[in-house]
């Protein structure tokens, strides 16, 4: 493909996602599907012939890409919920309910349920099945936008359009943000377990290690350097004692972005979980001055890479699906697949919501119609494609081509059908909500 091909069609690309987002908001369609379309259209053309788009053939392209998208989406969502949650205030965890019994409860299930899938249906090794059911766990914050919450609230911007002044965003949408903003860091400790156990040598007398450091150890570094960091960038942006060091009145949105660079960094430097740390820092920053606009600034440039960085992924995704990614697929696979999206995350996620539920008149409390939307709408996505590279960057993994056609197969299948039934189903719930209360 020459140069001058690859500028067109990437000014075509970059044109229509912009278009998209304005044209399929009130319409069963996805700008995910359109863009994964696009792609899949260019590769079958004569242009692409030649360029080798196999996964194992750029493991480390592929991990960098997919963790940087990650990365930007992450802080996007951080910034984004407006819920305060106060680590002194019992009262102020509970308004998280449906968040820690997705985390707590659905992913580990989640997890469980695909790897008996891929152990019994697909006749993996422990390990592997461990692998894939800890690659498609976590939910993910690039490709759910059609669920997730809007941009941050704001106290001193007045909207002209809205005649009822800004509102809390609803549970529904809250909980599948804040839900996909940290379970892409707390699927880690499963894939380093997989890792251990293929690398060999991993006894019984080893879990508890692995409980210790790779589960609560490295979260709780990642949870205390996206902290501090928040605290101290939000100290400079909003408190710096000097006018000329308060971003926040100079207007400068990059800070965004140099937060993400440095917890990620910080947090991978001292052994924490950069994901988590990324996510802890945005919310601690979004709460250094809660109502100020600077954070619709920096939201919306994040926003915008975030963008960019999703269609360079999903028109890659395209493209190597016509190029031989689902070359190994195999009923096995789709099996698995829809087995996930239609079964295992639904029911595992209506179960956790369900059983001892918060009252749903209380902030944090659903109803059963929202129960099931939230238990359906699990989108999976780029934190999928990150963490089977990030895996077999780093060990040998058996069955990996199967591996990667049956995750790429998962992702579509999910921006296929959760895009087609996102805008009608939160359209509806959302009409449902807005209906006066019966009275008597």
């Amino acid at each position: 493909m020459t140069g001058a091909a690859v500028y067109l069609i990437l000014g075509l690309a970059l044109l229509l996602a912009t278009v998209l987002p304005q044209v399929t908001r009130r319409i069963a369609l996805s700008p995910p599907m359109v863009l994964v379309g696009m792609g899949m259209l260019i590769g079958l053309l004569p242009l692409a012939d030649g360029t080798s788009l196999e996964p194992q053939d750029h493991r480390e392209l592929l991990t960098h890409l997919t963790e940087f998208t990650v990365l930007v989406a992450l802080m996007g969502v951080g910034l984004a919920i407006d819920r305060v949650l106060d680590l002194r205030s019992w009262q102020s965890w509970r308004t998280w309910s449906p968040v820690w019994r997705l985390l707590l409860v659905t992913m580990p299930l989640t997890i469980l349920g695909t790897a008996l899938l891929g152990w019994w249906v697909a006749g993996l090794a422990p390990a592997v099945a461990l692998l894939l059911g800890a690659v498609l766990a976590p939910t993910d914050p690039v490709l759910a936008s059609d669920v997730q919450v809007g941009e941050p609230l704001t106290e001193d911007i007045d909207d002209p359009d809205d005649e009822e002044g800004p509102r809390e965003d609803d549970d529904i949408r809250f909980a599948l943000t804040a839900e996909a903003g940290l379970n892409d860091g707390l699927a880690f400790p499963f894939v380093h377990l997989a890792l251990l156990l293929l690398a060999g040598g991993f006894a019984v007398a080893d879990a508890g290690a692995w409980v210790g450091w790779y589960v609560l150890g490295k979260i709780a570094v990642g949870v205390a350097v996206g902290l501090a960091a928040g605290w101290l960038l939000g100290r400079q942006a909003f408190h710096a004692r000097s006018d000329k060091l308060r971003l926040a009145e100079q207007g400068e949105p990059l800070l965004a972005l140099a937060a993400l660079l440095a917890s990620y960094g910080a947090a991978e430097l001292v052994g924490g979980y950069g994901f988590l740390a990324v996510f802890v820092c945005a919310t601690r920053l979004r709460a250094s001055e809660r109502g100020h606009s600077y954070h619709r600034d920096m939201h919306a440039v994040v926003e915008r890479l975030e963008r960019l960085m999703t269609l360079l992924v999903l028109l890659l995704l395209g493209m190597s699906m016509t190029r031989g990614l689902l070359e190994h697929l195999d009923w096995r696979g789709i099996l698995i697949a829809l087995a996930l999206v239609l079964v295992v995350r639904p029911v595992t996620g209506y179960v956790a919501l369900a059983v001892l539920a918060r009252d749903e008149r209380s902030e944090g409390g659903l109803d059963r119609g929202e129960k099931a939307a939230v238990a359906f709408f699990g989108v999976r996505g780029v934190g999928s494609l990150y963490y089977l590279g990030y895996a077999t960057s780093h060990e040998h993994v058996p069955d990996e081509p199967w591996l990667w056609s049956t995750v790429a197969f998962t992702v579509i299948v999910s921006v296929l059908l959760h895009g087609v039934t996102a805008t009608p189903a939160m359209t509806r719930l959302d009409a449902r909500r807005d209906q006066p209360a019966p009275e008597g």
